[in-house]
Formats: C-alpha cells, structure tokens, sequence
C-alpha cells in the first residue's frame, strides 16, 4: 500500500485536502487490495486546525513524528498561505520528507511553503494563477508556469488552484495504475479525467469587466479586436492614449505581467476557442489568430500549456490525434 499524507496548517483550504485525498480513496476500489493507497493528514500536534471555511480538521501524524514514512507527501494550500508566515514546523517537515520520499509537492498555493523550505530552486512548477506572479518574484530561482493545471519536474509535483489538486492526484494514480483507473475514477467523483489547457481564469476572454474609459479596459478591447495587427508596446500604449512609461508602469500594475505576455496569451485563448468549436486547418487558425505561422502556435501552446494544437484540439474534442503536427 502506497502511503499519501497531506500536511495542513491553521487556515488550510478545505477542498486542497478532501479533494486529493478523496481521488486516493476512490482509486482503491479499482486496484489490488494490497496496491492501493492509505491517506492521512499530518499537523503540528494533536489539536485540530481550522480551515479557511471554518471546518476543523483533525491530523493523524504530527511534523513532529520522524519516523513516519511516505511514498507521496503534499502540502496543502490557504487562502491567505502567499501573505503570512509559513510554520517553522511545517517548513522543517517539508524538508525532511522531500529528503525522502519518491514523490513530494504541493496543491494551490501549497508552494509558497515549499518554497520557504527552499524546495523550488531550480524547479519547473505552478501555483494559483492569482499568486503566480508572486510566486515567482518571492523565488526567482524557479521556473513558474503560470497556466499549468499541474507540474512534474523530477520528484517535485505542484498543482495550480484549489481543484486543480483533484487533477493532480488523477496524474499520479494514472503514473501508479494506469490511464484507465484514472478514468474510473473521475468517473466516479464526476470530474475530467484530464483537463485540457491551462488555468481557464487567465484567459483575457474572461477577464473582469472594467470600465469603458479605463485605458487598460480600452487596450483590452484593442488586442481583442487586433490579434492579427500590430499589437506592439508603442501600438498599444497608444491605445491607451498614454505615454510609452506611463503605459509599461500601468499595464503591469493591472495584468502582473508584460504586455508582450498578454498579447501572446490572448492569441492562445483565441485559438483555444477556434480548436474547441472548429475543424480549420492549424495553419489558417495560427493566421487568424495573430501568429505568424502554425510553428509559432505549437511553440506558444508548448511553453504555455505543455501540448501542441493538434494533441489539444484531440484531446479536447475526443478524436484521433491528427498529423497536423
């Protein structure tokens, strides 16, 4: 039996934990008896911490126990986790379990606790696309893909938000078992097997609606309208009607990220919702949405969502993958 622990703190979100756990549970009904998983909940002493919607959550191991041992140990994620102190208990666990187990990581903002325990140097991982542009300034020795669902990079895991944890714990029951268990599995807890893409709530397309006359509300418009134009930072701050300075500062106060950035993630979005609705020719869908040819588009969809147009399109739509690539 695989051991899985999930470590929690004093304002924990609730559904970092259940979630997860609850995928770990249910993938026992579709292995071997003695192959499954036992899942339990690690905390600093024996007193319940109460999450972030106001449930109390009762741990099974304490940090303080050595000699516990785990084949995956994750890290919970909280609501406000990415703004406060993380527990010296809790950072002295992370380090001595990624000392030994074969797979430890986060789910949601669990990462900043990895990365106050100088778990994510070096790394490749994600975060909730709300603290992701935080995440990578705090530590700018990691690699933070802002739109994963979740990572892998080598024995460290993370997941984007909140159930996101879901996804990630299908990953790994889908690494120990099989595609299929995986499959039953979501079945069984009513979820996707695999989600497609990114973190849905980057996309500009569902962006917060601001007003008419903001000039980041009218540089919007324009990149929407624009995709195949000129979309370049003077072309855009004049959008704005501000000064090429004034337009750098703003732009990056508002989006947490570079308009280059944003130009680049809208033209996949818009892509995204060509490839989901539609059977046109990548070439003609990489055209219509601003890149300057089909290899542009599978490199942009490779570094932000790690699959190309055709396995998206494929996998989205449930049909053979095409030769497009």
């Amino acid at each position: 039996m695989r051991q899985v622990v999930v470590a929690v703190f004093p304002g924990v979100q609730a559904l970092d934990v259940s979630g997860p756990l609850d995928v770990f549970s249910e993938a026992n009904a579709f292995v071997a008896a003695d192959a499954g998983y036992v899942a339990s909940v690690a905390g600093e002493g024996a007193e319940p911490v109460r999450a972030s919607n106001g449930q109390r959550l009762l741990s099974d191991i304490a940090f303080e126990d050595e000699t516990a041992r785990f084949d995956i140990a994750l890290v919970a994620g909280g609501p406000a986790l990415p703004t406060q102190a993380v527990q010296p208990a809790l950072i002295a666990w992370l380090k001595a379990v990624a000392a030994r187990a074969p797979r430890y990581g986060s789910i949601c903002t669990g990462a900043f606790a990895l990365g106050a325990a100088g778990l994510l140097a070096a790394r490749t991982v994600t975060t909730h696309w709300q603290w992701s542009a935080l995440l990578a300034r705090r530590f700018p020795d990691a690699r933070v893909e802002a739109d994963r669902i979740h990572c892998r990079d080598g024995p460290l895991i993370t997941s984007a938000g909140v159930t996101a944890g879901i996804d990630l714990a299908l990953a790994l029951v889908a690494e120990d078992h099989g595609a299929d268990v995986a499959r039953a599995v979501a079945k069984r807890l009513v979820v996707f097997a695999q989600r497609q893409g990114g973190q849905s709530q980057f996309s500009p397309y569902l962006a917060a609606v601001r007003d008419a006359d903001d000039p980041m509300a009218k540089v919007q418009a324009h990149v929407m309208a624009n995709l195949q134009g000129d979309l370049s930072v003077a072309a855009l701050a004049e959008a704005a009607g501000m000064s090429g300075r004034s337009f750098a500062r703003g732009f990056g106060a508002w989006a947490q990220t570079t308009p280059r950035e944003f130009v680049e993630r809208a033209r996949i979005d818009a892509a995204r919702h060509v490839l989901e609705s539609t059977a046109m020719p990548l070439k003609t869908v990489a055209f219509d949405c601003g890149f300057a040819s089909a290899d542009r588009m599978r490199l942009a969809f490779v570094r932000r969502l790690g699959v190309s147009p055709a396995t998206y399109r494929s996998r989205f739509r449930g049909l053979p993958e095409s030769s497009e690539d």
